[in-house]
């Protein structure tokens, strides 16, 4: 749903400071090099410059003030940040009606909040309770015992399995998964037996969880997931996992079992984490490293990762080594010619 409103009304949502006309109408947002009139937009960086000369946008969300722009500018300490919050502003999307579907199948035993939104095809089981608020959109699963805060949006397709618990305003994309068994088996007999994984999942506030996720329940006790924490698409983390508050995982990210992460730890897309491994507070594994073992805060690259500035100059020598290899060969022969001179002179 769009809007449309003076750009003095944005500032009060974004703070800052309005250099130009207040009263600029502002009817929508876009990117640096879509921007039309009545759009406003934002300057990541200096070198897009030259995109502000080839468009009409009404306003500009700048870090400092820029000289020759004749768009209206809103000077912020954080760009990005109010570009977020106009998004917010002229782009809401429209919020369910409450109401339950009488095609959704609930248990009698379930507990239903108000205000709260179920589409049709959903299926609630005994003993589960959906908080004030929430969405729970089409095809999605909740099994027994299971327990969603207020204002979570849980997208279609999304399966949340027993022994699941979900804070508040919590946001699971389409098709992950909640609550399925963790991988664990004893070899005996010729055979892998299953170990029985009858833990459960903690999901705290404000999390967000991308699409096609897979969090597993704890073999005993319960997998964690920290407050705030955002996880992108396709990530796995595995049973008896813990990770902390404000944590950012990416796509494609694996974490094996009973492995512990801080608070504030960044894995890019790809990184892996061998099972138990305890990563402090603060790191970032850079995408498609591999880490095992007690991690200490820093930046890592590389598998298994090592610090960043070693795995940097590693590289560096790392594409230069034909080079390398080449004259360590002409060395080696012109060292074997001088030993050869100097026994046949040894020998006259």
């Amino acid at each position: 749903m769009r809007r449309s409103m003076k750009l003095k009304e944005f500032l009060k949502i974004s703070g800052g400071e309005i250099i130009g006309d207040p009263e600029t109408e502002i009817t929508g947002v876009a990117g640096i090099r879509e921007a039309a009139k009545g759009d406003i937009t934002y300057l990541a960086d200096k070198r897009y410059l030259r995109f502000l000369q080839d468009n009409a946008a009404s306003c500009v969300i700048v870090k400092e003030p820029l000289e020759g722009v004749t768009a209206a500018q809103l000077k912020v300490g954080n760009p990005q940040y109010a570009f977020a919050r106009a998004l917010e502003c002229f782009y809401l999307p429209r919020p369910p009606v409450p109401g339950i579907s009488d095609k959704a199948v609930i248990s009698a035993t379930a507990k239903i909040g108000r205000g709260v939104h179920i589409s049709p095809f959903v299926f609630i089981g005994d003993g589960v309770s959906v908080g004030d608020g929430s969405t729970i959109l089409a095809g999605v699963s909740i099994g027994e015992g299971s327990k969603v805060g207020g204002n979570c949006v849980i997208h279609a397709n999304v399966t949340i399995r027993e022994k699941v618990s979900l804070g508040d305003r919590v946001t699971v994309h389409s098709g992950s998964v909640i609550g399925s068994d963790g991988f664990g088996y004893v070899f005996e007999g010729g055979v892998h037996y299953k170990i029985p994984q009858v833990g459960g999942v903690v999901i705290e506030d404000d999390v967000e969880i991308g699409s096609n996720v897979s969090i597993d329940r704890a073999t005993l006790g319960n997998t964690t997931i920290g407050r705030g924490t955002k996880i992108d698409n396709l990530v796995q983390i595995a049973h008896n996992v813990t990770i902390g508050e404000k944590s950012l995982l990416m796509s494609q990210v694996g974490i094996a079992g009973s492995s512990e992460l801080g608070s504030f730890v960044t894995l890019a897309g790809q990184a892996g984490v061998a099972d138990h491994t305890s990563i402090d507070s603060g790191t970032i594994i850079a995408a498609q490293a591999g880490v095992v073992g007690h991690v200490a805060k820093g930046v890592y690259s590389g598998s298994p990762g090592i610090p960043h500035g070693s795995w940097l100059r590693a590289q560096a020598i790392f594409a230069k080594l034909p080079e390398l290899q080449r004259r360590i060969r002409e060395l080696e022969a012109r060292l074997h010619t001088l030993e050869k001179g100097a026994t046949d002179d040894t020998r006259n």
